[in-house]
């Protein structure tokens, strides 16, 4: 049986035709499917979190995280490749929000004022929720600190974002990062602050010193790290046992 249509297109019963194009109810559309395969990442990354921050790294499976989801285990296989990198997926976003951030400093800053102050939107906007403002976030990087394949996984997701950072500053300097060294730099040296806060943060076990470490951090940069020591002051040696003259 056919349907006849206004264009004379013959289809099959049961579909329909609009302006010419061949509809079936029951066919999902692109974004349908993405907002699924997004509640499917999101449901995995939150069993994962929960369960390695309730049981400890090791004593966690991907098939429980799968299990906990509602999902088998190649599902889990198809949007991560580890326990690790579902369980840290979380922080993922933010790299992405300070990358934001930096995209929308103004054009005349330098470009390490830029990225600081990229850190520092995050840091402050109540609606980025930061890490100190979300619940066990701390709590998931003091465990980075003691697990190295969590620690590794954690790593892997700074260097994307900071791949994403040098790209930022090149094009707002108007270079080629593969020639000019300056973006590399600048991200290395602002994300090593960042990372050196974040270190301290969890080692002190302060949940909300968060924000003072990282002014701190960067104030360290741009501060004392690059000044002359005072004449007749000699520089701080780290060598035990050294002796004056």
């Amino acid at each position: 049986m056919t349907i006849e249509c206004p264009d004379e297109t013959h289809v099959a019963s049961g579909h329909f035709q609009v302006y010419g194009a061949l509809m079936n109810p029951e066919r999902k559309t692109p974004e349908r499917r993405s907002r699924k395969a997004r509640r499917t990442r999101d449901t995995l990354a939150q069993a994962a979190f929960e369960l390695v921050l309730d049981r400890g790294l090791r004593n966690v499976t991907v098939e429980e995280i799968a299990e906990r989801a509602d999902v088998d285990r190649r599902t889990f296989s198809r949007y991560f490749t580890s326990k690790e990198a579902a369980a840290l997926d979380s922080l993922r976003g933010d790299g992405d929000r300070i990358n934001d951030a930096l995209r929308a400093r103004p054009a005349d800053e330098p470009p390490l004022t830029a990225y600081r102050r990229a850190v520092l939107d995050w840091i402050e906007d109540p609606g980025a929720r930061a890490w100190h403002r979300r619940e066990r976030i701390f709590d998931l990087l003091v465990l980075a600190e003691q697990e190295p394949t969590l620690y590794a996984a954690f790593h892997h997701i700074r260097v994307d974002a900071q791949e994403d950072s040098v790209a930022i500053v090149a094009d707002r300097l108007g270079v080629d990062p593969r020639h000019d060294i300056r973006p590399a730099v600048t991200v290395a040296a602002g994300a090593g602050a960042l990372l050196a806060a974040q270190a301290a943060w969890v080692r002190a076990g302060q949940p909300d010193g968060l924000p003072r470490l990282i002014g701190e951090a960067f104030d360290a940069l741009a501060g004392e790290l690059l000044a002359q020591p005072p004449a007749g002051q000699a520089p701080h040696s780290t060598t035990e046992g050294s002796t004056e003259s």
